[in-house]
């Protein structure tokens, strides 16, 4: 209640003219005795806290760089340039220190601080160790690594467990009662990434990402992890959701390469900035530890530049009149120096035993040279000499049972003083049957250009494409034991590619590029063109690992126009086209080898008939299966129908009051089915008077 101003002056308490009052003083803001403060500081400055300092907004956002040059202040200004140009890429620098002695020469180590002590924990990752130059590696630390090694306990102890994470399963693929396969579709150049499931009658997508890569993607030799490319490096996705299992820092990585046990992964950056000892990098694919880094080959050389053996315990490059081998785990050159093999032009590793094959160009009187050389023991096992030799090509079987040297020879030598001239070219085979004693060789000559080579990948045939590119043949020859190849059949039908189903005996001929596309389905048993199709403007074929599909693709990298992809029985029975705009890469996601014995393979391809009947039940259950899900997806559609009808029904029958009311109370909801209300009229048109005359 608001007090008068009689009020006010009747309590106002009369001052002495003796007491003074004292207005400098401050006035008392302490607490009363026992009194309890309930606001907590953040809810009293909760705006204030948010600015508050932190331990981490300061050395940990700074590093040092130790190892720099040592300059003058003529050079300074270059210095500083280089290391920006390094380090500002992992994030803002914002204050550096380059301290100098007395002279004004640099001190060979600087000071940066970043904006957060992410970008100072990331450039001291990427940067430690990497050389500058031949004289200056960079040994790069944070600044609160000083502290941290300075306060290390004298007495160890050991760490607290962990507790145990549960490792997603990387073969969950291969549990699929069906044994159906999965394929990767691309769409665009690195927008997106589709994984799906070859189910029947309809794949179904299993997992869809936009941005998953920037480049492409590619699935290990096994098919356990499916690799990304991206700025700052490769990703390695697996599981059942395809969670990131591992990633390599390895800045505009664009190549890569995986062993054969999937073990290691290599990575190869031919524009990165952290020196040319970190551009060609080998990785634990579990741990995701490098474990050591190359320069770059110093001319160009096909990809992979590494290959590797068929159990990763070696892997080997090519130099310059050498052949470097290297093993694991030790990442070391095997007896700790490289083969010098003057002349070598080329090597490639069968693909089940230890052993690699090289050849040698020839050199004056001295012929070229084949040799097979087994390791560790750097055991010559077999070699042939070749005379007036070109080029070769060495082509493995898949089961390592034999071995094809293509040879394109010269036909015409001429010796002119002290110069000799070649003219006219004719090619060789140099077949090597690697399992029998002492590896015997037989040759098939062929005099017409070649056009395309192909071992059949379980058997013992191989196929030719020979003749002008616009009229050419089909050759197929069967390797014998102990006689030479014979000619098995002989196609004349205009082809340029050779795709041999992964089980063998059938093979598909195609002929690709912007003007192909025509495609013919083979069964080499008895040679029976099963059918004979075309795809227009196909630029790849990928067979699935069973060998029961075949995919025809238009990769909108190749050709603007019809992108996408066709799905084709071995048979060649068209199943499924699919157009997708933008579509560029299709891949099958490949898998391990069967666990099975020959034996038992060769007993169940004995008995197939006995499982025929389970086979096509199980193909009638999916049909029918298919069936009943339509039929129940109509059956539901038309539910929804009448319960919206019977819905509508109802609110007509509760607004008729309304409606008479609104047409003064005059029903006209019958007026168009009541009789009297309708009238009836009769519309005659004269259309045409005919006369027929009859006899």
């Amino acid at each position: 209640m608001a007090k008068k101003k009689g009020d006010e002056k009747v309590n106002q308490t009369p001052q002495s003219d003796n007491e003074e009052q004292n207005f400098d003083e401050e006035p008392n803001f302490e607490d009363p005795e026992g009194f309890v403060d309930d606001i907590t500081d953040e809810e009293l400055l909760a705006d204030l806290l948010e600015q508050k300092p932190k331990e981490s907004d300061g050395y940990e956002n700074v590093i040092i760089v130790d190892g720099c040059p040592q300059v003058g202040p003529e050079r300074l200004e270059k210095l500083q340039s280089v290391i920006n140009k390094i380090f500002s890429k992992f994030g803002k620098i914002v204050n550096e220190y380059y301290p100098t002695t007395e002279t004004g020469v640099t001190t060979g180590y600087i000071f940066l601080e970043y904006s957060n002590p992410q970008n100072a924990a990331e450039a001291v990752q990427a940067t430690n160790n990497c050389k500058l130059d031949k004289q200056h590696t960079f040994l790069v630390n944070l600044f609160t690594d000083f502290k941290k090694y300075s306060d290390i306990p004298k007495e160890w102890e050991p760490p607290a467990p962990q507790p145990f994470k549960v490792q997603s399963d990387l073969q969950w693929y291969l549990m699929d009662p069906d044994a159906y396969d999965q394929f990767l579709v691309g769409i665009g150049t690195g927008v997106a990434l589709q994984v799906w499931q070859n189910t029947l009658p309809e794949p179904i997508v299993l997992q869809e990402r936009p941005n998953w890569t920037e480049t492409y993607a590619v699935w290990s030799p096994l098919g356990t992890y499916l690799a990304t490319f991206h700025w700052r490096g490769v990703a390695l996705w697996a599981g059942p959701k395809f969670s990131q299992f591992q990633k390599f820092y390895h800045p505009e990585a664009r190549f890569i390469s995986f062993s054969p046990c999937e073990n290691y992964i290599v990575t190869f950056s031919p524009n990165s900035d952290r020196g040319d000892d970190k551009k060609l990098i080998i990785w634990d694919i579990r741990t995701g530890q490098e474990k050591r880094s190359f320069p770059p080959p110093e001319e160009y050389v096909t990809w992979p530049i590494f290959r590797w053996s068929k159990d990763d315990r070696f892997f080997a490059r090519l130099g310059a009149d050498m052949l470097s081998v290297y093993e694991t785990p030790s990442f070391g050159l095997l007896d700790k120096k490289s083969i010098k093999i003057p002349g070598i032009r080329d090597f490639s590793w069968s693909p089940t035993d230890n052993v690699l094959a090289y050849w040698v160009a020839e050199d004056k009187d001295v012929p070229a040279r084949v040799t097979l050389l087994e390791l560790p023991n750097r055991t010559e096992i077999r070699s042939k000499n070749l005379f007036s030799v070109a080029d070769c090509k060495i082509h493995w079987q898949k089961s390592g049972d034999y071995l094809c040297v293509k040879v394109d020879r010269y036909s015409k030598v001429k010796k002119d003083k002290n110069e000799i001239k070649y003219s006219g070219m004719y090619y060789n085979f140099e077949i090597f049957h690697m399992r029998e004693k002492e590896i015997p060789v037989d040759s098939v000559e062929i005099k017409e250009p070649i056009q395309a080579f192909a071992w059949e990948p379980i058997g013992s045939k191989f196929s030719i494409i020979h003749g002008d590119a616009a009229n050419n043949c089909i050759s197929f020859y069967q390797v014998n034991t102990g006689q030479a190849p014979t000619l098995l059949k002989k196609l004349d039908r205009t082809f340029n590619h050779l795709f041999w189903s992964p089980m063998g005996q059938f093979i598909v001929l195609a002929n690709l590029g912007l003007t192909g596309g025509a495609l013919a389905f083979v069964d080499t048993n008895d040679f029976t063109i099963m059918n004979i199709s075309d795809h227009y403007q196909v630029s790849g074929i990928e067979w699935d690992p069973t060998g029961r599909y075949v995919v025809t693709g238009v990769s909108s990298l190749k050709c603007k126009m019809d992108c996408g992809y066709y799905l084709w029985s071995f048979q060649g029975k068209i199943i499924r086209r699919v157009m997708k705009e933008g579509f560029a890469q299709f891949l099958w996601r490949p898998r391990p080898p069967t666990l099975l014995s020959e034996k038992q393979q060769k007993e169940i391809k004995k008995n197939l008939k006995k499982y025929y009947s389970q086979f096509e039940s199980k193909d009638r259950m999916r049909s029918s299966k298919a069936s009943k899900e339509l039929v129940a997806k109509r059956t539901e559609q038309m539910k929804k129908y009448v319960e919206y009808r019977e819905l509508k029904a109802r609110e007509w029958a509760e607004q008729k009051p309304r409606r008479l009311e609104l047409r003064n109370y005059v029903d006209t909801d019958g007026l168009d089915t009541d009789p009297t209300n309708t009238v009836e009229e009769v519309i005659e048109f004269f259309i045409k008077e005919e006369q027929t005359v009859i006899e």
